[in-house]
């Protein structure tokens, strides 16, 4: 009986003890290549894979959870330029297609 208690018990809490997976923090630098394939992976946006991206003249766009990281091409690669928070992609893409 006592083992049976035992059983139900760490079987609840469980969930509790599972490890959440980390979340990686976007990179700094995308190279020109990769951003590309990326964002036709994801169809600029349209289709979603693991991740949006998209790409908008010197703009490269990558979506997250809690918004949207921006980089800017400097020749070479994207770097990272800002994180909009809050923002989705389209909403993003839209404000910089203002400029």
């Amino acid at each position: 009986m006592l083992r049976r208690l035992a059983f139900v018990v760490l079987f609840a809490a469980a969930p509790a003890l599972a490890v959440a997976p980390r979340r990686l923090p976007p990179p700094e630098i995308i190279p020109h290549p990769t951003a590309m394939f990326l964002a036709s992976l994801s169809g600029d946006g349209r289709q979603e894979v693991r991740f949006k991206a998209a790409a908008m003249g010197i703009h490269f766009f990558l979506e997250e959870p809690g918004g949207v990281t921006v980089y800017r091409f400097d020749g070479l690669g994207y770097r990272k330029e800002i994180y909009l928070k809050g923002f989705t992609l389209t909403r993003a893409i839209k404000k910089y297609a203002a400029r």
